[in-house]
Formats: structure tokens, sequence, C-alpha cells
């Protein structure tokens, strides 16, 4: 990245209209009418429109937001089935130029411990992610001359190369700072997955009181154009999000379907992925309570989510309690993280080691469970946990990703290569506990389908796996 020298932020597109959206939520009511015709939009894969957006949200009625929430369940089985990929979030520097509010890593926040993982210090971290079974991770940085897109792109190809016994890393994700389009084209040379860039909020006025003036953050136009660089530069997997508590839920929630919409209007590729964290409890920071959003607001707007942006792979993260993590799974996430911590360096803890140190961690978490008893519980819950990487492998990203997720299709290759990557689990990682209900799942799986010769190759290739194969996939 050319720190010192980005473009002006004069250059680039501001398509979030405050006073518009504020008026679209103002002047939106319930409609029952208009709520089920949307739906039927919504089944037929088509993406929404922000105003059809608005009739959803503006939904209050107990039976109007059950049909909401019938249709998103429906919906994630149509386009996912019933499995949720599984990744770990890894932590690679806090040191950061910024001063983010609500964040536990700003600049003037002098009592909060600083650290860069070096060379051996990042083996040693994913080679403990990678004895846990882990094969997805995304690599988190903050924002610092120190982190550029060189340092970005030498730390991504670092991680692919560390192997443990079976354990790889088959997918690196990014979270970091936006870059200039040379920044972009250098990690995407290195091979990373998806760049996620957080608005953080979309709304002007509360992203400026967030971000101080005269930190790079503060370019509020800057990190808004950041996917649309990156798209120019040749990157066509990315991942947007907001953090939810910072300004009125359905303002975010229309904003990031307008961002969602700008992107695919212009580029012909919408976001990948979509992350909705709530802010949480970090060290040094006092949360303002006017705009938190409780928990049945949160399940409405993951499940709006799911209807208004049906390509998109929804995240569900560590931030939430086990018990909201059950309950939101079913209205449309297909991605959660598990077994995560976010202490720099925290990997390498023995299991009787988890509690938290906020003074080395961005936010406070609320699901500490490990790995295999996340996996375990979602196999109980007729979920198929999975660690595939095919589709990105395979050149089934960007524009392919959206051909293939829009019209469903994406069950027929995922289906299959989540139950190879499951047992591939089993085989190396997991409890006994575990390992029986993943082969009662996969066995309820195979009996699934109908298709004799489908069903044929793939018990001939998870026979392959139990005998030692690896890295099998549709």
């Amino acid at each position: 990245m050319s720190y010192l020298n980005k473009v002006l932020s004069k250059d680039c597109v501001d398509f979030i209209d405050d006073n518009h959206i504020e008026n679209i939520i103002k002047n939106t009511k319930e409609d029952p009418a208009k709520v089920r015709k949307i739906i039927a939009k919504s089944m037929r894969k088509e993406p929404l429109e922000v105003e059809e957006t608005a009739v959803l949200l503006a939904a209050e009625s107990p039976e109007l937001v059950e049909e909401i929430f019938e249709a998103a369940r429906k919906l994630k089985r149509d386009v996912y089935g019933n499995r949720i990929v599984l990744f770990a979030p890894l932590y690679i520097g806090n040191f950061c130029v910024n001063d983010c509010k609500y964040c536990a890593f700003r600049r003037s926040m002098r009592s909060t411990v600083r650290k860069t993982l070096n060379k051996s210090e990042t083996v040693e971290q994913v080679e403990a992610l990678e004895d846990k079974g882990h094969k997805r991770l995304i690599l988190v940085f903050g924002e610092h001359p120190d982190y550029s897109a060189d340092f970005i792109a030498e730390t991504t190809k670092l991680v692919y190369s560390v192997k443990s016994g079976n354990g790889e890393i088959r997918r690196v994700n990014i979270n970091a700072a936006p870059l200039d389009a040379e920044g972009f084209k250098k990690v995407k040379e290195a091979g990373i997955g998806t760049y996620q860039i957080f608005q953080e909020t979309y709304h002007h006025e509360t992203y400026a009181k967030m971000h101080p003036k005269n930190t790079h953050k503060s370019d509020y136009l800057w990190r808004l154009d950041g996917l649309s660089r990156a798209f120019e530069a040749g990157c066509d997997d990315m991942g947007i999000g907001a953090l939810f508590g910072l300004y009125d839920w359905r303002f975010e929630v229309l904003s990031l379907v307008t961002h969602s919409r700008h992107l695919q209007n212009k580029y012909g590729v919408g976001p990948h992925t979509i992350s909705f964290p709530r802010i949480r409890p970090a060290h040094g920071m006092e949360i303002n309570e006017d705009y938190l959003v409780n928990d049945d607001q949160f399940k409405r707007l993951v499940a709006i989510l799911r209807l208004s942006v049906p390509y998109a792979g929804l995240i569900l993260t560590a931030r939430e309690t086990p018990e909201i993590r059950r309950e939101v799974l079913e209205f449309g996430v297909s991605q959660i993280d598990a077994g995560t911590r976010i202490e720099l360096a925290g990997y390498k803890k023995g299991e009787e080691e988890q509690k938290q140190e906020l003074k080395k961690e961005q936010f406070q978490l609320g699901d500490l469970r490990s790995l295999d008893d996340v996996m375990y519980e979602l196999m109980e819950n007729d979920y198929i946990p999975s660690f595939c990487t095919s589709c990105y492998r395979l050149g089934r990203t960007g524009e392919h990703f959206m051909e293939y997720a829009i019209p469903g299709f994406i069950e027929r290759f995922c289906t299959p290569n989540a139950l190879m990557t499951l047992a591939e689990y089993l085989e190396d990682y997991s409890s006994d506990k575990t390992k029986k209900a993943g082969q009662e799942l996969i066995k309820r799986e195979l009996d699934k389908i109908k298709d004799d010769e489908k069903r044929k190759k793939l018990e001939e290739r998870l026979d392959l796996i139990y005998h030692g194969k690896r890295d099998l996939y549709y």
C-alpha cells in the first residue's frame, strides 16, 4: 500500500444518502400484502431493492415477523443447504494509527498490550490452529504503516506454507485497512480469499464522531470506496459489514443493502459475505446504550439480510453467546468462527487457559467453546460443519459464484464437499463423541442422495479419505 500517497477521497463515489435512507425508514409503514409479495421475490433468489428491504424492516406484528423468519429459514436451505462453514480469526498485529472510540486497539489506549507476531510466532499459531482441524483463517491487522500490502502478502504466503501433520490452511481471508489499487493487486497475487472492509457505521455524522479527525479512518469516502478499488485491481471476493450498536440498526441494514446493490450494479458482483457484529465490551471503552441492538432486533436483521441479499454468505461471529448463535443460525447464517481466540498469540494456550485478557484483545467474546464442541453441537442439530474451499480453488468466485449461488446450484457442489472435509476432521482431529455424531450425520446425508451414481461416487471418495487420502473435492 502506498500508505502516504493514497488517492484523494474527492475521487471516490459516495453512494450513501443519509437523508434518503432516513426518509425511507420514516415513511415506510407495516403492510402485510407488500411483505408477502417481497418475500415471494426473495424466494426466487432475487436481490431486493432498498425500499423493499425497508418494508420488511417495518413489519412489527409477531405473525408477520414469523413469516419473515420462516422465509429466511427456507431460503437459507434452498441456497446453502444445511451446511455451516467454519473458520478462525488470527490476529497478526494490533498496532494502530486510528483512534476509533469503540475499539480497545485505538492509539490513545496506552494500557493496551501491543504486539505484532514475528514469523516464528505466526507459524506457531497456524500450527496450533491446524492441529485443532482448521482449514480456513481470516488474518486480522490493525491499520499501521507496519502492516503494508507487502507485509499482508508475505504473511499470507507464510500461512499457506505451514503444514502440521495432515493439517494445512486452504483459504486465507483478510480483515485489514483499505488499500490502494497497487496494494490490492499485491495481496491478490499472494492468493488471498475474501478481503473484508467494514464501514463500521454508514451514517456520516456518527462515523465522524466515532473516528476522530486527523486519523486515516476518519476519511469516510476512502473507506467506502475501498472495495471498488479492490474490484478494479482484480479482486472479486469481497466482504462488507457494519458494527451494530453505533447507530440505528435499520439504517445500517439499508446501507448494507445499498452497498451490495452498488457493487452488483457497477461490477456485476455483490459482496461475497456480509458481517453484522454487535458491539461488545472492550478494554477502556464505555458503551453508548442509545443504539444497542437487542436480541429480537438482532434476529430480525439477520433474517432480513438473508432475504435481501440471497447470494451473500452471512457471517455470525463468536462475539455472540452460544445461546444466541443457536437461535440465529437458522435464519440464514452460512459461516461461523469456532474455537476463537483474539489475543495476540492466543492459540498457543492449552484448553485449560481460556480466560480472556481484555488488555490484549479488541473486544470481549461471547462464545469460548472449542472447535470440537461447536462441531458436535452443529451436528446434533443436523447441520453439516464444512471446511470446504473448492469454489475458490476452481474459480467459482466473483461473477461465477453469483451464477452458482443465485439459482441455488451451489448446493450440488457444497454438500458433497462439506461431507468430505467433515470426514477429514473426524479422522484426524475429533473427539470420540464428535466422531460418532459425525459418522451418523454422514450416513443420514448419504441416504438423502437419490441418484445412485452420485451417491456411489461420493461414497468412493469418502472411503479414500478413511484410508488416508486428503483434499478431495468436486
